[in-house]
């Protein structure tokens, strides 16, 4: 299929001999300029992620573990409960089960049954973990600064940041919901 069509940004893409109404007349398609932004933040922001998780995995984790190790130290006592803890990182609940048996075997991280209903599991930052974060934290602020803050000035670093706690806002579910 292709990208796009030339000389008609905003009309659908078809593949070789296909009618173009056969797609869908009622989709507001992307214009050339809506189209090459949504590809620049897609490209981005995987180069992004890629890169930040190659500096952690030189020092034996990977991004998705620093982020949970790096919530649960700004909670409460540090612990949260697995289901607030997934949609805090933006994992399913068996990814997040998954992840945190390997922290929890390396003693970086502690499960218990939640003190007020038994019912739901929290995940506790052990001590190791606490040591482990602030070796990490060093190398993942320098690496953020690296591949995003420094390649911005100060105002597109703040637009930036504005506009994606839009999105998050209009996505984020509430912990109570959890």
């Amino acid at each position: 299929m292709q990208d796009s069509i030339p000389g008609d940004p905003g009309r659908a893409p078809t593949a070789p001999g296909q009618d173009p109404a056969d797609v869908g007349e009622d989709v507001r398609w992307l214009s050339a300029q809506e189209q090459g932004a949504w590809r620049a933040y897609l490209r981005a922001s995987r180069l992004i992620t890629v890169a930040l998780d190659e500096g952690l995995t030189e020092h034996g984790t990977r991004l998705t573990e620093y982020e949970i190790l790096s919530m649960l130290s700004e909670a409460p006592g540090g612990r949260l409960r697995m289901s607030a803890l997934a949609q805090r990182v933006v994992q399913s609940r068996s990814r997040l089960t998954h992840t945190a048996t390997r922290l929890e075997k390396l003693g970086w991280v502690e499960r218990r049954a939640v003190r007020e209903d038994r019912r739901g599991v929290e995940l506790i930052l052990a001590p190791k973990g606490w040591e482990v974060l602030k070796e990490l934290s060093a190398v993942h602020v320098r690496d953020v600064r690296r591949v995003l803050i420094d390649r911005l000035d100060p105002d597109e670093f703040a637009a930036l940041g504005r506009a994606m706690a839009r999105i998050v806002e209009a996505y984020d579910v509430s912990e109570e919901e959890c």
